[in-house]
């Protein structure tokens, strides 16, 4: 049974969502169904496709979808699912096949763009619809140089669920636009498995009332979230550097040159975005950081983070530890601080929640919006 939060307790405490929205298996279906199933999701980044035949398979919700490059060299996605008997259609995380993929049980073969073309016997039943029985389509979308896909039969708009999650936290899309993301490279990628509920890293991501008590680093590269506000308080809002820092890196050093057409007014500036429900982007002005989360069950979620680059930088050949260095150990921290936080969610004492301070009162609007889409 789903309950919204409660009323605030007092004019500086907000109530959180319930303890059992981050362990009830029956919420976790919901959300399965009503957000990941039914909201825009990024799947995979498009340079990670890089020919015609490239595959990788994503865990969205129930379902387990097949992203591929056709030979016209467009983005493609399925439900990895064989029309014939249910099979699995590809096992693998990631892979390549030649022409075509064809399902291991019973070789019915498909091409890039989902179509029947090959089965045992076909010929001898020409009334098969090889489109009819082709694989089934999922909705997708480029943006940021990642392929998004939604499985709703009519998907939301991109523009006012997606884009305009950026908008809502910039002021407008050029300021994300500037930082060029779709031709940066890729210069690390670290997958985390937590051991906790997708919802308590989205407001572990949202706040900054624990920086100043688990994340010394990044405090000591920007000073003003020591007082506890995140940057996704403010609209618009850019946390600025310490003046003795040079660059976003794990000792304040300078890091590389600033992106070509990032402004003026965002340089020496650090961005947070959260695009519900699951992708936090971060913005500097040498690099960004893009989070995509795969929320696997009702204590289980795997991120996947990737360092994103010019590619003249990556491709130099450069040292990137310290830049990299410096989220992830703000990751490792953030994703201790949610484990930490997992088990009590099915204390007596969190049955009815928790409080949000002032500085974190704007988490009570993603409380507000999941409530909503489970209502």
């Amino acid at each position: 049974m789903t309950t919204t939060p409660e009323a605030p307790t007092a004019a500086s405490l907000m109530s959180t969502l319930p303890g059992h929205f981050y362990t009830d298996p029956e919420i976790f279906r919901q959300e399965q169904e009503r957000v990941f199933e039914s909201l825009w999701f990024c799947a995979v980044r498009a340079a990670d496709l890089g020919k015609p035949g490239a595959f990788r398979t994503v865990q969205v919700g129930r379902e387990s979808v097949l992203v591929t490059r056709s030979r016209s060299g467009e983005l493609r996605a399925f439900l990895n699912i064989c029309r014939h008997r249910g099979a699995r259609l590809c096992t693998q995380e990631a892979g390549e096949v030649r022409r075509a993929l064809q399902c291991p049980y019973h070789a019915w073969t498909y091409d890039l763009d989902g179509k029947l073309i090959a089965a045992p016997n076909l010929t001898k039943m020409p009334d098969v619809d090889r489109t009819a029985y082709g694989l089934v389509k999922v909705a997708l979308r480029e943006w940021l140089g990642y392929a998004w896909v939604c499985l709703a039969d009519e998907p939301p708009s991109f523009e006012e669920t997606v884009i305009g999650a950026a908008v809502e936290r910039l002021g407008d899309a050029a300021s994300i636009e500037r930082y060029g993301t779709e031709s940066l490279a890729l210069g690390k990628r670290v997958t985390y498995d937590v051991r906790a509920n997708w919802k308590l890293i989205v407001e572990n991501f949202m706040e900054c009332y624990h920086c100043a008590t688990i994340h010394p680093e990044l405090t000591d590269v920007l000073p003003e979230f020591a007082d506890g506000f995140a940057a996704q308080y403010y609209v618009g809002h850019g946390a600025s550097f310490g003046e003795e820092v040079s660059g976003f890196t794990v000792d304040g050093s300078p890091g590389f040159d600033r992106l070509p057409e990032v402004a003026e007014d965002q340089d020496r500036r650090y961005y947070a975005i959260t695009i519900r429900p699951t992708v936090f982007i971060n913005l500097v002005p040498d690099h960004v950081i893009l989070h995509r989360m795969f929320p696997l069950a009702e204590d289980r979620t795997v991120v996947e983070c990737d360092w994103l680059y010019a590619p003249e930088v990556v491709a130099s050949g450069v040292d990137l530890t310290r830049s990299v260095e410096l989220f992830h150990r703000v990751n490792e921290q953030d994703f201790e601080a949610c484990e930490r936080t997992q088990p009590a969610m099915a204390s007596r004492a969190y049955r009815a929640g928790g409080v949000l301070v002032p500085t974190e009162h704007h988490i009570g609007l993603f409380h507000q919006w999941l409530a909503d889409r489970l209502a």
